[in-house]
């Protein structure tokens, strides 16, 4: 009888133990990553059987199906706001923002389950993990990924809306990314995390990283970051057996003529997330390596990350309290970054010899590595970047209230700004849009403008009751002027958000306005001063008389004040003003 027992009890152990493994763990060859509903009802399982684990579903994805925030807590609250006050530190990380990439998908869900397991929750910091972000994709499953070896299946890099969530945080088209953006902003977390899969060059590597571009974090945290924590990470993936490099992009470079440090700007996760002053990374494990090792190196970074933040916890929110209140005070924002071709550092890289071959294809020449040819030796990393477009912060921004969509994730981005209580009438900086490209074919489903040039003004504008009015003395100032000011590389200008006022809405009728261009020629011996110098400037109005009524009618008094003016105003001087 007691053996029989201990026999029974020896099963049911095995099968608890098993009943705990993901289905990657579970697949034959490991080479499988799990579908949606395994994840959520992996989770699912794992919340019910340990208090320090709760499942919190936010919003609405494109989709239909909630946003899964899966939450670790050792002291079992689960409330943002109170463990804020408690004063320890939150880790957010994301996966599957391209379920095609999904190593972080099935090593969190390894992560989660062993944390709780050994009991080695930290004491100082909750986990948040993204689930799975990109459900609409991760349920179109398929072998999208020509490029890459295994998993046996996953998902597609679009949404069900088909875009790329990775390029959509500043503009925020897909409700997905409202989900995520309100996950960051009531959990405020001091370190972002996103998962992926690299493309580009063969190497060495099973792991490469991204980390915000030093010259365009804030300065606190790039001492932080670059001295501290991103050292500490790369010593500890040595040491797991999983050695690091700074992320590979170059395709039709080859490594060994030297890389540059990505540039993620505000449309990208981590670009965004840098605006509110979270130290962000992205792990790029490498396509062409087994599909375990990838996962299992991710496992380690995240477990590296973990134990890192725990234990500098005390420092993490100490600097990002400084940088919060230097950026409240900062004068001077970059808009946009170029990299450094003069300055750069060497890193000692281990690669594949690149060679070339005549194509069986086209029979032209060909680009391959060799695998047999292993090297290691030193490379050029471009890691600097200089800024080649800055502004000065306004006083203020005043927001038009007819601009619903920039109001709406100014509030879901916790922007602090109030409404004018009464109609007023300040004198404020105006942008005219004096020139700008376009994008000729559609990106992310907007037409990006770029080279945007801008002529201010200073004018008295009337302002209504209920407008938005935003002081830039907040520690998201960075997000604010990025945003606000159209020459910013992802303004809200930039995608889009004011295409209305770059055209006209009056015109006049040729034969109408003709006697009224007469009289005002007449009466105002500037105007025909102008147009005789305009015609001489460019002889191909001489030739036009619409041309010249136009001319007559652009720089006359009935001309729309508001075509190619930016409506968002700023304020330069202190003024008074009466706020609900």
């Amino acid at each position: 009888m007691k053996t029989g027992i201990l026999a029974l009890f020896a099963c049911l152990t095995v099968v608890t133990a098993r009943a705990q493994l993901t289905p990657f763990e579970l697949s034959k060859d490991k080479n499988y990553s799990a579908t949606y509903p395994e994840v959520i009802s992996y989770y699912t399982k794992l919340a019910q059987a340990n208090p320090q684990m709760k499942l919190i579903n936010y919003g609405m994805t494109d989709i239909g199906k909630p946003l899964t925030l899966v939450v670790l807590s050792r002291d079992r609250i689960f409330d943002p706001t109170l463990i804020k006050k408690q004063n320890k530190r939150v880790l957010l990380i994301n996966n599957g923002i391209h379920p095609g990439e999904p190593e972080g998908i099935d090593a969190s869900m390894m992560l989660a389950r062993d944390l709780l397991k050994k009991n080695t929750l930290p004491k100082n910091v909750v986990i948040c993990m993204v689930a799975l972000y990109n459900i609409d994709g991760s349920l179109n499953r398929g072998l999208s990924r020509i490029n890459q070896n295994g998993p046996s299946a996953y998902g597609f890099r679009g949404n069900s809306r088909n875009l790329d969530l990775n390029r959509d945080f500043i503009k925020a088209d897909s409700r997905n990314t409202l989900a995520l953006e309100q996950i960051i902003n009531t959990w405020q977390p001091e370190i972002f995390l996103d998962n992926h899969t690299s493309d580009g060059a063969d190497y060495q590597y099973v792991m490469t990283l991204i980390e915000t571009q030093k010259d365009k974090q804030n300065p606190i945290l790039a001492e932080y970051t670059s001295k501290t924590l991103s050292p500490e990470l790369y010593k500890r993936m040595k040491k797991s057996g999983f050695e690091m490099t700074p992320y590979v992009e170059s395709e039709e470079n080859t490594p060994d003529s030297g890389i540059a440090s990505f540039l993620e700007t505000p449309r990208f996760a981590t670009g965004y997330t840098s605006q509110h002053n979270i130290i962000s990374y992205i792990t790029e494990t490498h396509m062409l390596k087994a599909f375990d090792k990838r996962v299992y190196a991710t496992y380690d970074f995240m477990q590296a990350l973990v134990d890192i933040n725990e234990r500098d916890a005390k420092m993490i929110g100490e600097v990002k309290a400084k940088a919060d209140e230097q950026v409240k005070n900062q004068k001077t924002f970059a808009l946009n970054w170029t990299p450094d071709t003069v300055h750069y550092d060497t890193l000692n890289f281990k690669g594949f010899t690149a060679a070339y071959k005549p194509s069986e294809v086209s029979g032209l020449t060909r680009l391959y590595y060799d695998r047999s040819k292993p090297y290691t030796k030193p490379i050029k990393y471009f890691d600097n970047y200089v800024a080649i477009a800055t502004v000065d912060k306004p006083i203020a921004y005043i927001i038009p209230q007819a601009w619903g969509k920039v109001i709406d994730l100014y509030k879901l981005n916790k922007v602090a700004m109030r409404p004018l209580a009464h109609d007023t009438t300040l004198q404020v900086q105006m942008y005219y849009i004096a020139d700008y490209k376009t994008a000729k074919q559609p990106y992310e489903g907007h037409y990006p403008h770029t080279g945007v040039k801008l002529t201010p003004v200073n004018l008295n504008i009337k302002f209504y009751a209920g407008d938005y009015v935003v002081y830039t003395n907040q520690a998201l100032n960075r997000f604010i002027v990025e945003t606000l000011e159209p020459q910013g590389v992802d303004s809200y200008f930039a995608w889009n958000f004011f295409d209305s006022v770059l055209s006209e809405k009056e015109y006049f009728s040729s034969y109408v306005f003709e006697d009224v261009a007469a009289d005002l020629l007449k009466k105002d011996p500037d105007l025909r001063k102008k147009l005789e110098d305009e015609k001489a400037k460019n002889p191909a109005i001489s030739k036009s008389a619409e041309a010249q009524l136009y001319f007559v009618y652009r720089n006359s008094p009935y001309f729309e004040k508001t075509y190619l003016r930016y409506p968002v105003g700023r304020l330069m001087q202190p003024a008074k003003l009466d706020l609900k």
